[in-house]
């Protein structure tokens, strides 16, 4: 064995050497093709200067200076021809060696895993004897317990023979090696008269058996001859039907036996005989012998206090033979492998249990066995039936790599020829690289600028309209003035959207991350929309999940923008039904589609048939084999993964357009376009947002039935300590749940279980408590229930119309009720008509009317309204951040500059709206004057794009003069200012994520685009100020 290992080494170290021979060969092959190239003067691409270049690196490499001359020579054909067959020769011989050492390694490998193979199969075949060796070891030692505890400690004794051999016939399953146990007992020479008339024989001698082989038919234990007298006796008097032949024969008259009996009891474990022929079966076995003590001995004995201790010896009998059959019937390969057990006690006479005669292969693995007794060693060889096949892997290898190796010789020559080509490629590749960073940068300059031309009049319209709004108007004044605000709007949302697919396009579109609130900006989305679905007479409602965290870390102002485009599309294409927006952890989607649900009539909104919703993420990888939750699970508790769905009832998407329903400014068909209108990019922009928020969108529709668009994005935890934001303030609605509505309780009547679910989600928001019933009748039951007291009754419009005669069974019978006070009615209905309708046909006892879709802060007003409460301590939605500006800016000197007129007018009368002081100025240079230390102003609003001087280096002047002044000028010249440092604010209307960049990076403390939006305001301001 140590010597094929060291054959095995020399064979890897030659094989080592030999490759770092055929590489270095093949380098100076490849330099040879190189320089033959290079220094051709009439076809070389490097030209005179190129190859002299070469000349001197190829110089530096060997070492030593080589004269003009030389080159001249190396690059005649004569000598490359000359040096090309020596090199090829070469390259041919240096890879025949390597192919024969790859062959000899992987020759040597292949045995060495056959080696390693039959190591293995040795080794659990030694582990599978063994293990079922000491079952039946433990077994035998436990039956030893036994009897010395029912036989020996019991008087009279609980076992005979009758008991011993039918208690271990029915347990032998315990021990599946052993072929039968037996028990001799301890008899002293003065016992021996007695026990030989108690037991009715006498004690025979087995020494004459063993040196006399007698052969099965003929033994007989009647015709053994009495034991000789000695000190002492162990005939067997308890044994298995097996082994019913050895009763009445002394264990202590078998020279094997005796050895066995003596060494197990001064040890007190269990201990094996040699191999020897068995009695009556003249098979190869083993005994295994325990000691039973007459009481527990201490770990610690003596062989003395042992020997006085011993009342008899419990022996296992195994035939090897049988058992090693047994063990390799158990397994598949046993006709692979040969297995030979040697008992090698005795280093000079191995003694075989269990041998085979049939040839095999020539080497073998030894493999050691423990079978519990430190005494005797055994050990398993074995070794493969079949000889080792021919290495057919490493002959086609070596072979393969031969032929390789010719054709790589062949390659290098064709390689040089096309170095010239590519190096040309190369060359115009990088010229025309140059031109597209150019045309790059000209195009991002392009679009900041038309951004910037397009939104600056946007802004002063829209500003103009909202300073209009402020003033005394009449009603009819303020139509026109809200009707041009809202196609103002829709105006800049047309621009929006084409500035956001240029910007996609071009690679410049990118996430903010900050804090917001999902629910509140659901609530947004759905008061955008609530007016034309209350004139289609379409449901409109938001599920969010109870598992969705309150605050979320993410962009909420480009999450709005994929939920308006989706709920824009539901609304323009739905007429009837519903239009359905639910939001669950991806988590709860993934367990809850393991229960499959079909999609009826009576578990959707409005009862319409819908398209199935899990058809829309089949292809999502967060539900497939490949890594369910791989991607999009949460993977710690910072990240959120949310799956959103946009469900309706609408025209569906024809089947033949589905495929391209992403694609930028496509439409279904130009009937399509005349009725309904828009740019066709929304959906293109959508998925964008979404692949850039790590997620995935999807659709299923069905024409004439509806469509549901599902998306997955990943947000972070909005958890207080989380850093992720420059600032931990969020502009969102007050906290809804006020104590007026605290503990109180609503019952909603709605048969329709998804619908009763979304009342719920949007009433529980308010801290109320609600119980939900399918009809009048539980209704009342529930009111009749004097544990339970109902503040507040919300019937569904399509329940109350459905039975007017109920309706009015229902109302009267709630005045009747004495031991409660009656509670709130309130209606919710659909339309703004229906709701008219319901308002003039009310009459005292009639219920209350809520106008769906339900919102949070809508329907707290409504409650207060109709059950005259007032919220004390909040006010109203949309207030806090006016509140909060008026806060930060009463008091303040601000400077707002800004080259237009109009801009400057509008940012004036928006801050001076919220107390602050405002001076204007038109230029850069003036805003330089104007902030020269010392200085009396808090803040300056900068325009970035100005001419002369933009803000940018305005803003670089401005903060080299204040550092400059704060180096040279003392605390006491400058009213105890000692660091000036005045907030600039970039105010323009450019929509790159790289112009915010480079306004930080020029020292401006924040960015406020155009138009104003209060919440962006008060968010950059305040973080500003308490930066400053």
């Amino acid at each position: 064995m140590i010597l094929l290992y060291e054959v095995g080494f020399v064979l890897k170290v030659r094989h080592l050497l030999l490759v770092q021979c055929c590489l270095l060969l093949s380098f100076l092959f490849l330099i040879w093709f190189i320089s033959r190239g290079t220094m051709d003067t009439n076809m070389s691409f490097l030209g005179d200067g190129g190859g002299k270049m070469w000349l001197k690196w190829w110089e530096k490499i060997r070492g030593f200076g080589i004269h003009q001359h030389y080159y001249q020579y190396i690059g005649s054909k004569k000598v490359k021809r000359a040096m090309w067959k020596k090199l090829f020769v070469a390259w041919l011989v240096g890879w025949t060696m390597l192919s024969l050492c790859i062959f000899c390694c992987m020759s040597f490998q292949a045995t060495e895993k056959r080696r390693e193979t039959l190591a293995s199969m040795c080794d659990e075949r030694a582990r599978m004897l063994q293990d079922q060796f000491n079952v039946s070891m433990n077994h035998i030692q436990a039956l030893s317990i036994l009897i010395s505890t029912f036989h020996h400690a019991k008087s009279p004794s609980a076992i005979d023979q009758r008991t011993f051999a039918r208690y271990t016939e029915r347990t032998a399953f315990e021990r599946p090696l052993t072929s039968g146990v037996a028990y001799a007992v301890r008899v002293l020479h003065s016992e021996r008269e007695q026990f030989e008339k108690q037991q009715g024989w006498t004690i025979k001698r087995m020494d004459t058996v063993e040196e006399k082989q007698v052969h099965k038919d003929d033994y007989d234990p009647e015709k053994l001859e009495p034991s000789h007298i000695q000190e002492e006796y162990a005939p067997v008097i308890f044994a298995q039907d097996t082994l019913s032949h050895v009763i009445s024969v002394d264990t202590l008259s078998g020279k094997e036996d005796r050895e066995n009996v003596v060494r197990a009891r001064e040890s007190g474990k269990g201990v094996l005989t040699a191999p020897f022929r068995l009695l009556k079966t003249n098979r190869l076995g083993v005994i295994l012998t325990f000691a039973v003590y007459s009481r527990d001995l201490p770990s610690n004995a003596t062989p003395n206090e042992r020997i006085q201790a011993t009342n008899g010896y419990l022996g296992g009998v195994f035939d090897v033979e049988s058992l090693v059959e047994k063990l390799l019937q158990q397994l598949a390969s046993k006709q692979t492998v040969i297995v030979n057990v040697y008992d090698i006690t005795n280093h000079t006479h191995h003694i075989p249990m269990y041998s085979s005669n049939v040839l095999g292969d020539t080497f073998y693995h030894v493999s050691t066995l423990n079978f519990g007794d430190p005494f005797r060693k055994h050990e398993m060889y074995c070794r493969f039936k079949q000889k080792p096949p021919w290495p057919w892997l490493s002959i086609t290898t070596s072979i393969g790599i031969l032929v390789i190796a010719l054709l790589v010789g062949h390659i290098f020559y064709a390689t040089v020829n096309r170095i010239a080509k590519v190096e040309d490629d190369c060359r115009e590749m990088r010229e025309l690289k140059k031109r597209a960073e150019a045309a790059d940068v000209a195009k991002s300059q392009f679009l900041a600028t038309v951004s910037h031309e397009i939104r600056t009049p946007m802004n002063g319209v829209l500003g103009m309209l909202h300073m209009l709004m402020d003033t005394d108007l009449d009603v009819t004044q303020q139509e026109f003035v809200r009707t041009a605000q809202v196609s103002g709007k829709a105006l800049m949302s047309l621009i929006n959207e084409v500035l956001d697919q240029a910007k996609i396009e071009a690679g410049k579109l990118e996430l903010e991350a900050v804090l917001f609130d999902l629910r509140a900006i659901l609530d947004d989305v759905l008061s955008l929309f609530s007016e034309k679905s209350q004139e289609k007479g379409v449901e409109l409602g938001v599920y969010v999940s109870d598992q969705v965290p309150e605050l979320l870390i993410g962009d909420p102002g480009r999450f709005r923008q994929i939920i308006t485009n989706l709920m824009g599309n539901s609304i323009k294409f739905t007429d009837k039904g519903h239009v359905f927006v639910t939001v669950h952890l991806v988590e709860e989607v993934v367990y809850s589609t393991k229960v499959d649900k079909e999609s009826t009539s009576e578990n959707t909104l409005s009862g319409f048939p819908v398209a199935d919703s899990r058809r829309s993420w089949e292809g999502f990888k967060a539900f497939s084999q490949e890594g369910p939750l791989g991607s999009f699970s949460s993977s710690s508790n910072d990240l959120i993964s949310l799956i959103i769905s946009v469900e309706d009832t609408g025209e569906g998407i024809p089947l033949e357009a589905q495929p391209r329903i992403f694609t930028p400014f496509m439409k279904v068909g130009p009937s399509i376009s005349r009725k309904h209108g828009g740019t066709g990019i929304g959906l293109s922009i959508s998925k964008y947002l979404v692949r850039l928020m790590n997620g995935e969108i999807g659709f299923v529709s069905k024409p004439k039935v509806g469509s549901t668009f599902t998306f997955i994005t990943v947000f972070a935890n909005g958890l207080p300590s989380s850093n992720e934001c420059k600032t931990q303030q969020i502009i969102n609605q007050p906290h809804l749940a006020s104590s007026e509505f605290e503990g109180m309780t609503a019952m909603i009547i709605d048969h329709r279980p998804v619908r009763a679910k979304v009342s719920r989600y949007h009433i529980q928001r308010l801290g109320i408590h609600v119980e939900m019933v399918s009809d009048f009748n539980q209704g009342l039951s529930a009111l009749t229930n004097e544990n339970m007291v109902i503040n507040m009754v919300l019937i569904e419009q399509e329940v109350w119309d459905k039975d007017s005669g109920m309706s009015s069974h229902f109302v009267n019978n709630i005045g009747k009720i004495v031991h409660v006070i009656p509670p709130k009615m309130f209606i919710l209905v659909n339309s703004s008509s229906s709701s008219r309708a319901m308002t003039v046909t009310s009459g005292v006892h009639n219920p209350a009317v809520i106008t769906k879709p339900l919102r949070a802060s809508m329907l707290a007003a409504s409650l207060q309204h109709a059950m005259g409460v007032r919220n004390k301590g909040t006010p109203r939605n949309g207030d806090l951040p006016s509140l909060s500006l008026r806060h930060l800016f009463r008091g303040r000197r601000i400077l707002i500059v800004d080259d237009n007129s109009v801009n400057r007018m509008v940012a004036a009368a928006t801050l001076k709206k919220y107390g602050a002081e405002v001076v204007c100025v038109s230029s850069g240079k003036e805003a330089i004057s104007s902030l020269k230390p010392p200085h009396q102003f808090d803040a300056c609003f900068m325009d970035i794009q100005m001419p002369e001087m933009d803000g940018f280096e305005a803003t670089r002047t401005i903060r080299d003069m204040e550092l400059s002044t704060n180096n040279e000028v003392s605390v006491d010249d400058f009213d105890n200012v000692s660091n000036w440092h005045v907030p600039i604010v970039a105010m323009t209307a450019d929509v790159i994520q790289a112009t915010q960049e480079e306004c930080l990076k020029c020292g401006m403390d924040g960015y406020v685009s155009k138009p104003f939006e209060v919440e962006q305001l008060y968010r950059e301001v305040s973080w500003v100020f308490q930066s400053s």
